[in-house]
Order: structure tokens, then C-alpha cells, then sequence
């Protein structure tokens, strides 16, 4: 006989996460498995990955994380406008790319290299990032070649060779309206969990400690973080293959994000 689904209403699956809380530690469900905080808690609550069982359930989802970490989360994907440009192929690969550390070896002699993680406050050592653009709203990516380090010389006299060492022209943006969309559909209402880590035995135990109800997402918050430097814009892109533009979080910062967080545990 099938095993009847469990089905929680939001104040039930409070309290189930009050009873886990008062259990102490709990070993890793999945032995080996680096997304054990998340399994060993659905296992825990007898749900299936991703799938929180309870009404308006498209609405809400389950995060966990370990306690005490800054570690960064991809929020979501997305590239820059304007997007006929195909600024990362097009634009940022050829004239501001850098030879590939594996280029001649993994890849082919000529493969080029464009990562690069951008945040608001301080620019990178290749003198990128992430400005808002209030007026205009428009969140952009600025390039400053006085802002270069003098370890990155050689680059810098290549990029002045190919494109010359002004502003990029034009320059990659996200429209607010649009990036707000895009977070508004990935941010969903959350159950945001966070648990205590040790290793016993080879095993780790975790202690589920910390939950938090945070709902009704804010842009407000999303362009603050983006300020401070607690999202930032990283390109991934190679020659052969652009990993695609992620908007990434640190992890603890996640309430930033919501109009309301109240505190469960």
C-alpha cells in the first residue's frame, strides 16, 4: 500500500520544525553527499526534493544552509542588455578577455578566458563593477582602467590595443523592471533554515537551530544588497562556452531580500 503523502499546513510544518529543532544533533542522511543539511531535513520532515507539500505550495520553498558561513548562492541567471549585443561573447570575451589557464592544454592554444565576480562598493583587480543607476534605473557594470592592478599590466596594454581605456561603450545593464521579474519569479516565500555542523566519526551531525519565515520579496532590499556588496554579478565565459551571468548572494544575507522575516526558532 502506497505510503499516504504528508501534507502541512503553515503553521504545522512550524511546528515540525520546532520538533526537529528540539531533537539536537542528526546524523547526515546521505553519507558523502555535500547536500546533506538539505536532504537529511526533507528526510526529516518526509517530503520529496524540492517539493513543499502544503497549500499555495508554488509560493513557498525550503532553503537550508550551514550556520555561520558567508559561502555564496546563485540566485538565478541572467544575462545583460542590451541583448542583441551578446555582451559576453561578442564584447567582453574578445576585447577585455585574458588568455585561459588552460589554454594549449584542456582547450585549444587561442582559448580565451572572461571571469570575473563584480560587486557595488570597490572595483576589481581589472577595474570592473557593479554600479545602480537610479535615475535611469538600470543596474550596469563600469570599467575603470585606473583601477586595474599593476599585476594585470600586460592585459591592460592589450585591452588599450584592442578597445582603448575609456567606459564601456555601451554598456551591459539589467532594466530594474526586468531584473525585478526575474528576481520576484526565482525569490520565492521561504522557509530559510539554518543548522549547526560537526563531524563525528566521519559522519557530519547537524543541528538545525535557526529558522526563519521571510516573505513578500523586495526589490528595495535586492538593490540594497547589490550596493553593499552582498550580491554580486559573476561572468563565467570561456571561448568555447559562456557559463552564463549569475547574480549571487552570500548565503547569511538572504533575509536582506524579503519585507518580512520573522523568526521562528
Amino acid at each position: 500500500m502506497a505510503k499516504k503523502p504528508v501534507i502541512y499546513t503553515k503553521q504545522s510544518l512550524i511546528n515540525k520544525l520546532k520538533e526537529i529543532a528540539g531533537i539536537g544533533w542528526i546524523p547526515n542522511a546521505r553519507r558523502g553527499n555535500a547536500g546533506g543539511i538539505g536532504n537529511t531535513l526533507e528526510d526529516l520532515l518526509g517530503i520529496e526534493e524540492n517539493n513543499l507539500p502544503m497549500p499555495n505550495a508554488a509560493e513557498w520553498e525550503l532553503k537550508t544552509q550551514r550556520a555561520n558561513t558567508t559561502s555564496l548562492t546563485t540566485l538565478f541567471h541572467t544575462e545583460p542588455s542590451p541583448r542583441a549585443v551578446r555582451f559576453v561573447p561578442q564584447v567582453l570575451l574578445p576585447k577585455y578577455g585574458w588568455p585561459h589557464e588552460e589554454a594549449g592544454k584542456l582547450y585549444p592554444r587561442g582559448e580565451m578566458s572572461f571571469r570575473q565576480t563584480i560587486r557595488g562598493q570597490s572595483r576589481s583587480d581589472r577595474g570592473f563593477m557593479v554600479v545602480i543607476d537610479r535615475k535611469q534605473r538600470k543596474i550596469l557594470i563600469s570599467f575603470d582602467a585606473k583601477s586595474v592592478d599593476s599585476r594585470h599590466r600586460g592585459w591592460l596594454a592589450l585591452v588599450k590595443k584592442r578597445v582603448g581605456l575609456g567606459e564601456l561603450n555601451p554598456q551591459p545593464y539589467w532594466g530594474f523592471d526586468d531584473l525585478e521579474h526575474k528576481a520576484g519569479t526565482k525569490l520565492l516565500n521561504t522557509f530559510y533554515v539554518q543548522a549547526e555542523v560537526k563531524v563525528e566519526r566521519a559522519r557530519e551531525h547537524y543541528r538545525y537551530n535557526k529558522v526563519m519565515m521571510l516573505q513578500k520579496f523586495s526589490f528595495d532590499g535586492f538593490l540594497k544588497a547589490l550596493e553593499q556588496g552582498k550580491i554580486l554579478v559573476d561572468f563565467d565565459a570561456r571561448t568555447g562556452h559562456n557559463h552564463g551571468t549569475k547574480f549571487r548572494m552570500r548565503q547569511d544575507c538572504l533575509p536582506m531580500l524579503y519585507q518580512k522575516a520573522a523568526v521562528i526558532i
